[in-house]
């Protein structure tokens, strides 16, 4: 495997670039794709690898469940620095494990409360609590999608903007935004590198969301409107894998952003420019480390197998 095993865990570094220019240059539904995936994939690829340093370190430990030839010299000298990198990798994939599962436990479980704060309201696609606090976000699943927002907001809002805040949510619950925002959630959880794409794509998902909106309410200020006032009171979403109106964050940019023209729908960036270079790197990064994690995936199954009697 040689250093192939350690690249994925760095490389999604060639993809900061592109997380920052995404948000400026693309549009955001192509961004929000590209960022996403770019993400998942990178996450996916440095958890196998440190796996499979994982197996070389456990093998070494006294006592541990796995062949004896599992731990030959042989083995060991797939990796460089195995003894350093095998053990310190057992700490490192427990902490994925463990950071991953907190975040898929919590985001479930405040999808249930959620679901259960609607019990015996009227089963309609949008459901006003009488909350003091203004909110208002997409609630995916259950009996169906739906909208949860508060009387609050609702009052702070004039009739046009509530159609920009209803057209935005809606748009969170058709393109199942929060299956971006959590598979971008979970990769930075698996690793530290892939936060930026992050904080990227949780931008991107409202813009993507606000020029839909723009689009059915045909008024780009009205929107820009509603999101303003909305910030202004709104204590955003109770998990951050759930798409809401007004997050805390670049609201000022988003509200710039509508008020400027609409972006073009090109699906991909030309390479002689700044985004496209960074683009193109990302989705380099992204193809090495796959082929990386393979390529140590394979040897070691072919090592493991090779020194483990039959």
């Amino acid at each position: 495997m040689g250093v192939f095993v350690f690249l994925p865990l760095v490389l999604p570094l060639t993809a900061w670039p592109i997380a920052r220019l995404a948000e400026q240059h693309l549009h955001p539904r192509v961004a929000t794709r590209l960022l996403t995936g770019v993400a998942g994939v990178m996450a996916l690829c440095s958890t196998v690898c440190l796996g499979l340093l994982m197996v070389v370190g456990t093998a070494q430990l006294p006592g541990n469940p796995l062949p004896d030839g599992w731990s030959d010299p042989e083995v060991r000298e797939a990796v460089p620095y195995d003894e350093v990198a095998g053990k310190a990798a057992i700490p490192a994939l427990l902490a994925v494990a463990v950071l991953c599962g907190r975040a898929l436990w919590r985001h479930a479980q405040v999808r249930r409360r959620a679901h259960r704060a609607l019990v015996g309201l009227p089963g309609t696609e949008v459901a006003v609590l009488p909350d003091p606090e203004p909110y208002a976000y997409a609630l995916p699943g259950g009996a169906r999608d739906r909208i949860v927002v508060s009387a609050a907001l609702l009052s702070s809002l004039r009739p046009a903007e509530r159609r920009a805040l209803f057209a935005h949510e809606r748009v969170h619950l058709a393109a199942r935004h929060h299956r971006f925002l959590l598979v971008a959630e979970l990769a930075a959880r698996a690793n530290p590198f892939l936060r930026p794409l992050r904080t990227a794509v949780a931008y991107t998902t409202e813009r993507w969301a606000d020029e839909e909106a723009a689009r059915v309410v045909g008024d780009r200020r009205t929107v820009a409107r509603a999101i303003g006032k909305a910030a202004l009171v709104s204590r955003g979403t109770p998990v951050p894998t759930l798409a809401g109106f007004a997050l805390p964050g670049p609201v000022p940019r988003r509200v710039a952003a509508l008020l400027a023209p609409a972006p073009a729908g090109r699906s991909w960036p030309s390479v002689f420019t700044a985004v496209g270079m960074a683009a193109w790197a990302a989705a380099a990064g992204t193809a090495v480390s796959a082929l990386s994690s393979a390529n140590s995936a394979v040897t070691m199954i072919v090592i493991l197998r090779a020194a483990t009697p039959l």
